[in-house]
């Protein structure tokens, strides 16, 4: 809670001090400020919170795990982009606050414990994003893509309190742990509650967008500023899949045999519909909207199974997927791939041997290449799936080679010559050399975290 207090504190003190247009400032005071949340996690449970009479919100170790990770991933959007707000300076200290205010929602989207905290951090996540969205009010993509957002979010919403509402009128409680008793005795309505299920299942599968919401993901992805859409596609699908996870395989994991049905099938066209699409594609970030589309998929195999190892298994293959994702964002900016194309990252690997490697590791780790962490993420989900939904995992195999195959086109197309004489050097600065840096960190570090 105290982390949540001082990111909020530091996204408001950034909005006064962007006024003086000094965006060095403006990052000294974010990156202090998203350090001392990330340690205040750390020491969480050691130390007397002046918030602890609140019961809202509870962080267990995974819980803890993964707002680290949630703030780690900000931290480096905000390193790695810091180059790209300074050419809007009038709009970096906007694009920072807003970055905090929405990992706000992110957080208590992690920790919630009843539903009126889960609607809120679920809330406070989106409304910042439908205005960052559309921060560029003169792109006419960028308009579409806020308005596309916001409506279909809305409506997303308007759902999910549907259907929350068809629960507490099931169970008489919003308290996670009152509705996982209430389910266990069985003093519900089973009707409502079924409804219920159904409803709220649909607006997560839009929040993380799976099939068959997925809809909005290529064209907001691609209007989207580039820091915009790597924060969507890591830290709000980060969350988002974690509630998704604490609520579906935690508080209603005996009633499974009612939902799990519609979640293999979006699971199963999740995984085929984004590689297919993505195939198609000349643009890097719907390409990039596609491919998420069925690592999604991936990701929601943690909640096929109540095994306590799951959310381990969820929590490793998001640090390759966010890894992973951040670089070739980075990279994009580097390369000022200003036309969005994919045609842009041919020959890098000649033009600068450094952001070639980490582009080459960031594409192997999404193909799922051992021994890279991307391996170890999907291994370790199909694994905890094999024994209960063999034929999941055997679909998972196959749409992985389609992956493997559009990410190989990408790593062949980055290693083609350039027949000029003259090869372009890319600028790096010192703040994307330590975001790649830690990005391949991770994506390396796939032995280190199955050891430990």
């Amino acid at each position: 809670m105290d982390a949540l207090i001082v990111i909020f504190i530091t996204g408001l003190i950034s909005l006064f001090v962007g006024m003086l247009k000094k965006p060095y400032l403006t990052l000294g005071i974010i990156v202090s400020g998203l350090v001392i949340s990330f340690c205040l996690q750390m020491n969480y449970g050691n130390y007397t919170s002046i918030f602890s009479k609140y019961d809202n919100l509870y962080f267990n170790i995974t819980q803890l795990y993964f707002s680290e990770m949630a703030i780690g991933f900000t931290l480096l959007l905000v390193l790695g982009g810091f180059q790209y707000f300074k050419q809007d300076i009038e709009h970096t200290s906007d694009y920072l606050s807003l970055l905090l205010f929405s990992l706000c929602g992110a957080i208590c989207l992690i920790g919630f414990t009843d539903l009126f905290m889960f609607f809120l951090g679920l809330e406070i996540l989106s409304i910042p994003i439908y205005v960052m969205v559309g921060i560029k009010k003169q792109d006419v993509l960028s308009a579409e893509a806020s308005l596309k957002y916001f409506f279909t979010g809305s409506f997303a919403t308007a759902i999910l309190l549907f259907g929350i509402a068809l629960l507490y009128g099931a169970t008489a409680s919003f308290n996670l742990a009152t509705i996982q008793e209430a389910i266990q005795s069985g003093s519900y309505s089973e009707p409502m509650l079924l409804i219920a299920l159904l409803f709220i299942m649909a607006a997560f599968l839009f929040k993380v967008g799976a099939v068959p919401f997925h809809f909005w993901g290529p064209d907001v992805y691609q209007g989207a500023p580039d820091i915009v859409m790597a924060f969507m596609a890591t830290v709000v699908k980060l969350a988002a899949v974690f509630a998704f996870l604490k609520l579906y395989a935690g508080t209603f994991q005996f009633l499974s045999e009612f939902w799990t049905g519609a979640l293999n099938i979006a699971i199963v066209i999740s995984l085929f519909l984004g590689y297919l699409s993505a195939l198609r594609q000349t643009s890097f970030k719907r390409m990039l909207a596609y491919s998420s589309i069925s690592n999604t998929g991936f990701a929601l195999f943690a909640l096929l199974t109540t095994s306590p190892s799951s959310a381990g298994s969820l929590w490793v293959f998001l640090i390759a997927y966010g890894c992973a994702t951040i670089a070739l964002v980075t990279i994009s900016m580097i390369i000022h791939n200003v036309d969005d194309k994919i045609a842009a990252f041919k020959g890098i690997g000649y033009k600068n041997p450094f952001i070639g490697f980490v582009m080459i590791m960031s594409l192997l780790s999404l193909s799922g290449i051992p021994p890279l962490s991307g391996f170890f993420g999907k291994f370790l989900l199909l694994s905890n799936a094999i024994n209960d939904h063999l034929y999941l995992v055997i679909l998972a195999l196959v749409s992985s080679a389609i992956g493997a195959f559009l990410y190989l086109r990408m790593i062949v197309l980055s290693l083609a010559k350039e027949t000029e004489n003259t090869v372009e050097k890319y600028p790096i600065s010192i703040l994307q050399y330590i975001v790649l840096g830690v990005c391949t960190v991770g994506l390396l570090g796939g032995w280190l975290i199955i050891i430990l």
